[in-house]
């Protein structure tokens, strides 16, 4: 997406990509496919930060990254609304979250780029294999190496834009104060997403310890993913989601 667009065509540009994969996905019958490693890949990813769920101050930081940005559930409400006010979000809503919902917005295209790739290179795969050999193989089919770090990169942007953002009071009361326009104007889903991501960098204080977390873990994973014996991999996949099978929600 070139940068020298304005925040409103890059959110609408980026949001029609994901409306097109979509599309693409429901007419080559990929749906359920790219959902199923949507839940693998937030499972996982619950297992990997098990230790920031059961802190107080961390998990709703973890929860916000599993369910808003990683999430497997259906985020069309919250794109449409996003869409809709796309040109007006410097008057909606404060100016300072205009380039949040910029870097959501590439985020969440680039997620959805990468799980419908994905998705392709699963069905090529023999699905006699198991379900950890199959998806390594299927990472490794896509080689999708520098995309994968982009979007770790982009998700840490987000990060550091919610820590700066939260420093300030009175915008968290201002963000508050729009409930009930946003509700009135049918952008409860927005104000939800922005509401919850604010509160739990707010609750986090310092995010730096966040942030690097999930940058070295899942630098670790990448390079599993990418490099490490495909045996090993494999089990670590197949044992991260059995933990997620029986773990506490």
């Amino acid at each position: 997406m070139p940068t020298d667009l304005s925040p409103a065509a890059r959110i609408r540009g980026h949001l029609a990509r994901v409306t097109a994969l979509r599309a693409q996905a429901d007419a080559a019958g990929d749906a359920t496919t790219v959902q199923h490693l949507k839940r693998r890949q937030a499972e996982r990813f619950r297992v990997t930060y098990a230790d920031l769920l059961r802190a107080p101050r961390t998990a709703p930081a973890v929860r916000f990254f599993l369910e808003e940005l990683y999430g497997a559930r259906d985020f069309a409400d919250r794109d449409a609304q996003f869409g809709r006010i796309a040109g007006a979000i410097e008057t909606m809503f404060p100016a300072a979250v205009s380039q949040l919902a910029v870097d959501l917005a590439e985020l969440h295209a680039l997620t959805e780029t990468l799980d419908a790739s994905l998705a392709r290179a699963w069905l090529a795969v023999e699905p006699s294999s198991g379900e950890g050999e199959r998806y390594v193989r299927a990472w490794r089919r896509l080689c999708a190496e520098d995309d994968r770090r982009r979007q770790l990169a982009v998700v840490q942007a987000l990060g550091r834009e919610l820590e700066r953002l939260t420093r300030s009071k009175s915008l968290r009361l201002a963000l508050r104060m729009m409930r009930q326009p946003a509700r009135a104007a049918g952008l409860d889903a927005l104000q939800q997403f922005l509401e919850v991501g604010f509160d739990a960098f707010a609750a986090l204080g310092d995010a730096g310890p966040f942030l690097r977390a999930i940058q070295e873990r899942e630098s670790q994973w990448l390079a599993w993913l990418d490099r490490a014996p495909e045996a090993d991999v494999a089990e670590r996949l197949d044992r991260a989601w059995h933990e997620a099978l029986h773990a506490p929600r």
